[in-house]
């Protein structure tokens, strides 16, 4: 019986024009054999199955082989690509950092990097998984990694960039490997097909090459499982089966549903998803993939950003045309909120339950357009007359609208109404003067200016004082600490310790409202003024200490010539 190889490794490129969707890196790798510019170190980074390591393979067969095609690629006649195939290279070694991690290892490379080559130009060091190498080992190597010989290169793969110390990127070309595309997975594995002489439905292969999460190893796994299950002949039926996948008809079936507001639908279908065996966190995302794609199809731009078949963009589009762009943009909304709230929530079919009911309420929701009709022109009125009342009747119409057939009412009649036109004061050329006088009077607020004295200010001062220690006490306790000072022009002057008081801007109104009325003089102003607190000078030496004692006392100063005394300072 002879020996199964995974697709994996039976259709592994051997060439860099066979890698899949790594383009711009295969074609830099190219130019720098043809042109001779290598690098002593590079570093392939990216997710894994997207041929980080087949890339480094390729690249150290090519730069060693005998005779590269003009093309840049081996030739893999001569001995040391034959060698290569053969796993049995004496030039190319690969190291797995996940085992070989300690320093001792990394002492031992560098003891075989000092052997020169035997065939070919150069002796290269693939390791793989570099960022599973310890400090230490990382320290060690940085010496070897920096100044090579000649005929030493080194190719180092890893999954997690970011911890490799910085050391090490800086001795190295990096290369970042991107994901592959479904379209160009989904182009390999029907290459792999007919190779393998299986008949693959093009939705199936989509599927697959979806679920592979844009690693090409993980595609070509998952088609090697569907052939155990399926034999020759793979169904978009059978990759759903065997994958549990959630099938995009559910989608369809439940978007048409709520976009209809057909509640019962709804919720039939959730429960057969559910009844499927579907976790409810997986229908969210699902859901929320599917509206997206629908607002995609809404611009021919956009379709291009889509991940799926012909076939079904053409469908997407056919929904996407009955879709409103607002249900889509609130269904979107609904259920990222829903997909957010899911973990935390108790009752998660409940949960998920509402988040559908709001979306279905949405197209119940489309406000009721109003019978527009068209009124005629409104004059402008004219300062002599205002227009006259028209009374207008609309055009005949042969139907009744549909409020007239409910209710069997004549027809209303339109009335223009002229607008309201402010009243102003004018004034005549023919208007005397105390007429002008009379007219502005009117306009014009009262000014009262009664004298008063000081006495006057403070009884009005206290005054207001005890009559609002009920509205505000704290505000009636901190102005009676303060005295009124009548100034010319009624100004009125307060002198305060601090800011609290002035910034009271509404019991400071209350205060000269009640002043204004007390007094009766509309002119009075308050002018508060802070005044700045001198700092007192601290004593620090015996003689400041002593002169500060004897200004509050004078009788030590009294004592100390009575008696003759002399301070040490």
């Amino acid at each position: 019986m002879e020996n199964f190889i995974v697709s994996a490794r039976k259709y592994r490129p051997a060439t860099f024009d066979l890698v899949v969707g790594q383009n711009p890196i295969t074609s830099t790798l190219k130019n720098a054999i043809r042109n001779n510019i290598l690098a002593q170190a590079f570093l392939f980074c990216g997710p894994r199955g997207v041929g980080k390591t087949t890339c480094a393979r390729i690249l150290a067969k090519t730069i060693n082989c005998l005779n590269p095609t003009a093309d840049i690629e081996a030739c893999d006649t001569c001995e040391s690509c034959v060698s290569f195939n053969r796993s049995a290279s004496f030039n190319i070694h690969e190291l797995d950092a996940a085992s070989n991690n300690s320093v001792d290892d990394i002492r031992n490379l560098v003891d075989q990097v000092r052997i020169p080559p035997q065939i070919g130009k150069y002796k290269i060091y693939i390791i793989d998984e570099v960022h599973m190498l310890s400090q230490a080992a990382f320290n060690a190597f940085l010496k070897t990694l920096e100044e090579p010989p000649a005929y030493a290169k080194f190719i180092l793969a890893t999954t997690e960039k970011h911890k490799i110390i910085p050391t090490i990127l800086s001795r190295c070309q990096i290369f970042d490997f991107k994901r592959i595309t479904v379209d160009d997975i989904a182009h390999h594995l029907a290459f792999v097909a007919k190779k393998e002489e299986v008949e693959a439905d093009p939705e199936a292969l989509n599927i697959i090459s979806q679920k592979a999460d844009g690693a090409l190893r993980d595609a070509l796994s998952i088609f090697d499982q569907m052939v155990s299950f399926a034999g020759k002949n793979i169904t978009y039926q059978d990759v759903i089966n065997n994958l549990n996948v959630l099938d995009y008809e559910y989608y369809f079936r439940i978007v048409e549903a709520m976009l209809s507001g057909d509640i019962s639908n709804t919720l039939l279908i959730l429960n057969e998803i559910i009844d499927n065996g579907f976790d409810g966190q997986h229908f969210i995302m699902g859901l929320g993939s599917h509206l997206r794609n629908l607002l995609v199809c809404k611009d021919p731009v956009t379709i291009k950003l889509m991940d799926v078949s012909e076939n079904l963009r053409t469908r997407y589009g056919v929904q996407s045309a009955q879709c409103p762009v607002d249900f889509l943009l609130k269904s979107l909304e609904i259920n990222n909120q829903c997909d957010i709230q899911y973990k935390n929530s108790n009752n998660k079919r409940l949960h998920l339950e509402i988040s559908l009911l709001q979306i279905s309420n949405l197209s119940a929701q489309k406000p009721v357009q109003p019978q527009s009709f068209q009124s005629p022109a409104v004059p402008k009125p004219t300062v002599a007359a205002a227009p006259e009342h028209r009374v207008t009747t609309p055009p005949p119409s042969s139907q009744k609208t549909s409020y007239q057939a409910v209710t069997e009412e004549p027809k209303t009649l339109v009335r223009e109404i002229a607008p309201p036109v402010k009243k102003s004061h004018t004034i005549s050329i023919n208007d005397s003067k105390s007429q002008l006088m009379a007219k502005s009077a009117e306009n014009a607020e009262a000014v009262i200016e009664t004298p008063f004295s000081q006495q006057q200010l403070n009884d009005a001062w206290k005054s207001f004082i005890e009559s609002y220690k009920d509205t505000s006490p704290s505000f009636s306790v901190a102005l009676a600490r303060y005295e009124p000072e009548l100034q010319e022009n009624f100004l009125i002057r307060i002198k305060l310790d601090n800011t609290i008081v002035s910034e009271d801007k509404l019991n400071m109104g209350a205060l000269l409202e009640y002043l204004r009325k007390s007094l009766q003089n509309t002119r009075i102003l308050i002018k508060p003024e802070v005044a700045e607190k001198q700092r007192e000078v601290e004593a620090y030496t015996d003689r400041e200490k002593f002169e500060k004692m004897a200004s509050q006392r004078p009788i030590l100063r009294h004592l100390k010539n009575e008696l003759n005394l002399e301070a040490e300072f």
